[in-house]
């Protein structure tokens, strides 16, 4: 069984993101980035497949410019067999995204598609579902397991209030979450051995694609700062407070 995993390159989530002074973006220039972490776990998940026999072969893909071949690399030491780079320097909105993965699967044939179940840069959380619309495959998202046995894949998801099971007829769309597993630290040899691996590069004009968003950014602003808050001593003086200023009764 093929499994394609889609990831994405964004600012690293230990850095603090400020907008730019016009207002036109944020300001990442010098900003350090990683692999969005829900992809990362969607990675590690296609790799232990692998590792216990369920999976025969794992591929990674991503869209940006020749820069992200850091995160296929990244993805490569996890354990992934071979990387592809479609290189673009426009910014692709989530459905150009689904897109440009529903072309790499016609090409790749898997049989599962693993994907983060959002993005830390937009939080969007619809790539995957955009995905699965377009190829007219199942969906299951939010996963915090997967087991995958005769053609079809058992998924538990997160939902309000708790969880529940689904299957899935498999070829399918799978969006990852973070208690699916706990990604494995790279060890330096993994490392080496990643810059080894066939990473191909595909330019978005060969895949004929309009990726054009009909939505244009405004104006980006960072919130208003915090009012600074009030140390009380007491819950008789919390109390004293909500019934002055909120009118608690």
């Amino acid at each position: 069984m093929k499994v394609l995993v889609g990831i994405k390159r964004v600012v690293d989530h230990n850095v603090r993101v400020r907008a730019k002074a016009d207002g036109s973006g944020a300001d990442i220039a010098s900003a350090k980035m990683s692999i969005n972490p829900f992809d990362e776990h969607a990675v590690e998940e296609a790799v232990r497949l692998k590792e216990a026999g369920v999976a025969t072969e794992v591929v990674v893909v991503t869209a940006g410019a020749a820069n992200a071949q850091d995160v296929l690399r990244h993805a490569l030491a996890l354990g992934a067999d071979r990387a592809i780079l479609v290189e673009t320097t426009d910014h692709l909105n989530s459905l150009a995204s689904a897109k440009v993965l529903r072309e790499i699967a016609k090409r790749e044939a898997p049989q599962l598609i693993l994907i983060g179940k959002q993005a830390i840069d937009d939080d969007a959380a619809e790539v995957g579902q955009m995905l699965a619309a377009l190829l007219n495959v199942g969906q299951a998202t939010f996963a915090s397991t997967i087991k995958i046995a005769n053609g079809k894949a058992e998924v538990t998801r997160e939902i309000d209030g708790g969880q529940e099971t689904v299957e899935l007829t498999l070829p399918a769309v799978i969006t990852a979450d973070l208690r699916l597993n706990d990604p494995r630290y790279i060890k330096l040899p993994n490392m080496m051995m990643a810059k080894k691996k066939p990473l191909e590069t595909i330019a978005i004009a060969d895949l004929q694609l309009n990726t054009v968003s009909k939505v244009a950014t405004i104006n980006v602003a960072e919130p208003p700062a915090r009012a600074v808050g009030k140390m009380l001593n007491s819950v008789e003086e919390l109390i004293e407070v909500l019934q002055a200023q909120v009118k608690v009764n």
